[in-house]
C-alpha cells in the first residue's frame, strides 16, 4: 500500500476550489502526488506528466521481463541416483 502524507491528500471539494495551486504544486515537484478523497475516500490520485511517463515505462520493463522470463526453458529438478 502507498503512504501519503496529510499534505498529499485533498477533498474533491478543496481541490475544485483550488485547482491551479494543486496542479501547480505537483508539476514543480513540491509534491510527488495528490490523493483525491471523495467521502473520505481516496478515489483517484494526480502526478505530474513526468511520473506517470516514468511509471509506464517501468511496467512495459517489467511486461517485458515477464516475457523474456517466459520464453526461457524452465529447468527441471534433477533426481539424484542413491
Amino acid at each position: 500500500m502507498v503512504a501519503y502524507t496529510q499534505n498529499e491528500l485533498v477533498s474533491a471539494t478543496e481541490l475544485s476550489k483550488q485547482f491551479g495551486e494543486y496542479i501547480s504544486k505537483v508539476k514543480t515537484g513540491m509534491l510527488k502526488k495528490i490523493g483525491i478523497l471523495k467521502n473520505n475516500k481516496l478515489n483517484a490520485i494526480i502526478l505530474s506528466v513526468n511520473e506517470y511517463e516514468r511509471m509506464v515505462m517501468a511496467m512495459e520493463r517489467l511486461e517485458e521481463l515477464e516475457k523474456i522470463n517466459e520464453l526461457k526453458p524452465q529447468k527441471k529438478p534433477s533426481i539424484e541416483k542413491k
